[in-house]
């Protein structure tokens, strides 16, 4: 039998697995010897005292925390959802350093594409200050869900002597556990200003490496004239990209353009386009004279550069019509054409250009009034324009792919998935985290009764999919507007939300170890979460000599928690087995809902006479 821990997933013991792998002669007893594991890695060592490297005050313990298991859990809350039984899409409320710990078992390797658009530490920015030792309950005291001396929501200001040191510690642990999320070939948008561009870009050159950083899409904010009093008008922001590993990702912009292929000489190869001839590298046997044989004119490549073939490959060149002479041409001109078929095009798509957010559909003003047109108010500040986010999940992602935002403010990212699976017929999922952050009571927002950003944002999310769906056409039955909600959460189980100071609660769990305010549903996901299952995974409900039994992944996984387990359940769960013929087979129960001690040993026996491992009979 095996008993599953309240911890989310430990990714210090996942490291060291790796490590094991790569570097096996390095570990004794489980331990790392660092004297060997500096002989096998050479001259890779670094020694020198002095070197290039990015600290700051507080950065080992963000490491740290970035490391440490969570023993939260998320809450369902069918109530503020919508479409729950059919869509596959999640909007997650709490804090998304402890959402990203949770996630990590269930959504590992999964996501495609994750877009953030983090505090740009203006100086009048949230900038969300951790606690090591109960971050849950740090949470809880932020938000106002409980009472507590913690850190309160606040601005960051340059006057509290560690402006920046705060935003660094926020951002670092939040990257490092994003990343492991992404996909071989995922990859990562994040937007930002000059504020902290130069600390974000060296963030991400140790989190992801130097060697994974694709580029920066500068985007257009605004047309104003005006300067801040030093003659500099400002008008663009920058969206910073990273890889996962870029041998494997690829971009894909427009869909590529033939209208400058021809065929006017009826060349057999088909239709094609004068292309570039020279290369950036080469020797000498690819730096040569080529001579027009009707001019008598002679080519050499351009100042630096070299042919893009030998002298062998230009005579077949020649014979197959693929360079082909010019009978007249002008002094400055080149006297051949080397052709490019469209037949040989390898790509589909043009490369994505970092000025493509230099329109004015991609600023500021475009953004608001889409928010505007939604709540006939202004209930948002500095969102971002769908147009531009849905041409960046157009690029990034595959019509199948998971996409990810944890600092999802109005919900732009989600609106932008829903709009270009209306367009192109994809099935991309999102999953959002927001932190239930208060409007302020001045704002439009709170007048208008959204008295947190995530109320903005779900509310925002109904009425842009409603008005989708209803513009879709023939694409409206296939498309997925709606989203699980779920609230970060301490853990339904006492036994892992202890509470030692509490006789009474310690006496309870001997006999019932759910928190009396749970419900089934809560401690059903936490399991599915703590399992590593997909929080939109189809559940289905069975009866087993009078208990529920929940039937996860066609029969995979059977979780029971009622309060009077007998082997009469057992055996009706075999038959469930039988019926469902699943390959895999792992079976849940509550650990203080057998009818006895003996019950537990006789059904632990049914089940393994009926082939079950004992490690895939598990005790909650």
């Amino acid at each position: 039998m095996k008993k599953l821990t309240g911890e989310s997933m430990n990714i210090t013991e996942e490291n060291l697995k790796s490590m094991q792998q790569l570097f096996p002669e390095a570990f004794e007893e489980g331990k790392i010897d660092f004297d060997v594991l500096r002989q096998l890695l050479g001259d890779f060592v670094d020694d020198e005292q002095e070197r290039y490297s990015f600290k700051w005050n507080g950065k080992g313990k963000a490491l740290r925390l970035s490391q440490t298991p969570s023993m939260g859990t998320l809450r369902p809350c069918k109530e503020e959802s919508k479409d729950w039984d059919n869509t596959e899409n999640l909007y997650i409320e709490g804090d998304n350093l402890e959402v990203l710990k949770l996630l990590q078992k269930s959504y590992y390797g999964k996501v495609k594409m994750i877009y953030i658009d983090p505090p740009y530490n203006t100086g009048g920015d949230f900038v969300y200050k951790d606690n090591f030792h109960d971050n849950i309950q740090n949470y809880k005291e932020v938000t106002g869900q409980i009472d507590g001396e913690g850190n309160k929501i606040d601005t960051n200001t340059e006057s509290n002597g560690r402006f920046h040191t705060d935003w660094l510690n926020m951002m670092y642990p939040r990257l490092r556990l994003a990343r492991n999320l992404l996909t071989e070939d995922g990859v990562i948008f994040i937007s930002i200003d000059d504020n902290e561009q130069e600390n974000l870009k060296r963030i991400c050159d140790e989190v992801f490496g130097e060697c994974n950083f694709i580029g920066e899409i500068i985007r257009k904010t605004k047309s104003m004239t005006g300067d801040n009093g030093n003659g500099f008008n400002l008008q663009h922001e920058l969206l910073i990209i990273y890889a996962k590993n870029q041998a494997d990702m690829i971009l894909r912009g427009e869909a590529k353009s033939y209208s400058n292929y021809s065929n006017p000489d009826n060349d057999p190869n088909g239709e094609w386009c004068a292309g570039d001839p020279s290369a950036k590298s080469g020797g000498p046997s690819t730096y040569f004279e080529i001579k027009n044989p009707y001019t008598n004119k002679v080519d050499v490549p351009p100042t630096g550069r070299y042919w893009a073939f030998s002298k062998t490959t230009l005579e077949k060149y020649i014979a197959d019509g693929k360079i082909k002479f010019k009978e007249n041409h002008r002094d400055n001109e080149r006297g051949f054409v080397f052709k490019r078929y469209r037949k040989d095009a390898t790509s589909l798509f043009d490369p994505v250009h970092s000025l493509f957010g230099n329109e004015n559909e991609y600023m500021n003003q475009a953004a608001t009034v889409e928010v505007k047109k939604i709540f006939d108010e202004d209930v948002f500040s500095y969102p971002k324009p769908v147009a531009f986010i849905k041409k960046i999940i157009q690029y990034a992602t595959l019509k199948e792919s998971l996409v990810l935002d944890f600092f999802s403010g109005s919900g732009t990212l989600s609106h932008a998935v829903m709009q270009l699976n209306a367009e192109d017929g994809g099935h991309r999922k999102f999953i959002m985290v927001q932190l239930p952050e208060p409007t302020d009571e001045k704002s439009e927002a709170y007048k208008a009764g959204y008295k947190n950003i995530c109320e903005i944002s779900k509310e925002r999310i109904r009425r842009a999919g409603d008005k989708i769906k209803a513009e879709a056409g023939d694409k409206a039955a296939d498309l997925d507007i709606g989203f699980k909600v779920f609230k970060l959460d301490s853990s339904n189980l006492q036994k892992w939300n202890p509470q030692p100071d509490d006789l009474v609660m310690t006496l309870q769990q001997a006999t019932d170890n759910f928190l009396p305010d749970r419900t089934e549903q809560d401690v059903l996901y936490e399991i599915m979460l703590k399992m590593g299952l997909d929080l939109t995974c189809q559940i289905e409900e069975e009866q087993a000599a009078g208990e529920t039994v929940y039937i996860i992944g066609g029969g995979a996984l059977m979780i029971c928690l009622g309060r009077n387990i007998t082997t009469a359940v057992a055996e009706a769960v075999v038959k469930l087995h039988a019926e469902y013929e699943s390959e895999l087979w792992q079976v849940v129960f509550r650990d203080t809902g057998f009818a006895s001690d003996m019950d537990k040993t006789n059904v632990k026996e049914t089940l393994k006479a009926a082939g079950l491992d004992e490690d895939s009979f598990v005790c909650v």
